[in-house]
């Protein structure tokens, strides 16, 4: 089968004509920013991004007539469970205007695959979009009466990282318990538990491990005096701008960082082994949330090409269960691996409901 996937990235979109394991095609189709800036808003760029695609699928003759379903990254829904969904109109209308309150490029990702659908007449899906709430109760509450934890993480390379490690063990997702961890720009650290991410962070929020551009967890006494004197933007923008490596060093490059610490740079070597312990204890908090049986910690991301890291996980976690590293990403693959299942009936297609998963205790 021939999946064509469309992950949106805020000037660029990545595009890849997938068939059953094999990419045919991929592009990362670069946008140009002043053109996008002229645009209101991150949907009215939808009809620039489609004519930048098809223009590019042009010049490298590639055509999409065979194509069996299209897939796009979800962006701007309202909290659901993990799976395979529909694009339908409810789900246009949420991604369109960011129904989530987040404005994002992955917004996008829905309305790009509907509109290819449309063009050949084919299916749409989105699999596992960011805003996948598996969470059990234990894991909402918090200290503070009306404040309940939500948690944003890299849902769908988590998935199906988890969905692929479970098929080398000869198991499905539902069979087994994973602590799986997504490193790179951002970190996402994540309990599995049969096929549901039952615990996990609010990357977007600041909480977890240090991340190159995102500053983790930190004590709120601490935040509000280094708050004191600053602006709200700039503090929101710790969690996903100008966080963790930046806030340091000014950097957001691993290989940069960790090139400056092996020429002695301290600050670079503490900041770097400062993020691996974070994210050390984040896998050992995951490993107790599923009371310590855990079928293997699996390491995604683009960090993960780094043998330092590995060797330091590895070593501070392998008593709990064994460390797997998955280096790089696979977004495109787990999207259209997730068309495939939806067209071969191997999983259910859901329905977006456009209502959160979750809308309070009953008490």
């Amino acid at each position: 089968m021939k999946i064509f996937a469309i992950n949106p990235g805020s000037t660029s979109t990545k595009i890849a004509l997938i068939q059953d394991n094999t990419v045919l095609f991929t592009k990362n189709v670069s946008h140009d920013a002043s053109k996008l800036a002229e645009f209101d808003g991150i949907s009215a760029q939808l009809p620039y991004r489609k004519e930048t695609i098809l223009q590019i699928l042009k010049e490298n003759q590639i055509s999409l007539e065979d194509a069996d379903a299209f897939v796009g990254r979800g962006g701007g829904l309202i909290a659901m469970e993990g799976g395979i969904y529909h694009i339908d109109k409810l789900m246009l209308d949420h991604a369109a205007r960011g129904a989530n309150g987040i404005q994002h490029p992955a917004q996008l990702g829905p309305q790009l695959a509907h509109e290819f659908a449309q063009r050949y007449s084919k299916p749409a899906f989105v699999v596992n979009p960011p805003d996948v709430d598996e969470l059990q109760d234990l894991a909402r509450m918090t200290g503070i009466k009306g404040v309940y934890r939500t948690i944003h993480l890299h849902a769908l390379n988590l998935k199906e990282t988890a969905i692929r490690h479970a098929a080398s063990l000869g198991k499905t997702y539902q069979e087994c318990n994973f602590v799986v961890c997504h490193i790179g720009g951002g970190v996402s650290v994540s309990a599995h538990k049969y096929g549901k991410m039952i615990d996990g962070y609010d990357i977007v929020g600041g909480e977890g491990p240090m991340a190159p551009t995102r500053c983790g967890s930190i004590s709120v006494s601490n935040l509000l005096r280094y708050a004191k004197d600053k602006d709200l933007k700039e503090i929101q923008s710790l969690c996903t701008k100008n966080g963790g490596f930046v806030s340091h060093l000014n950097i957001s490059d691993a290989i940069e960082l960790t090139g400056r610490a092996k020429k002695g740079d301290k600050e670079a070597e503490m900041i770097w082994n400062t993020m691996i312990y974070q994210i050390e204890k984040a896998i050992g908090s995951m490993a107790v949330v599923l009371h310590g049986k855990v079928d293997g910690i699996l390491l995604g991301g683009g960090m993960v090409h780094s043998d330092d890291l590995v060797k330091q996980i590895t070593e501070a976690c392998q008593w709990m269960a064994p460390v797997c590293p998955y280096p790089g990403e696979f977004e495109m693959e787990a999207m259209a691996s997730g068309a495939i299942r939806a067209l071969t009936g191997e999983e259910t297609v859901k329905t977006y409901t456009g209502k959160p998963v979750w809308s309070g205790f009953d008490f």
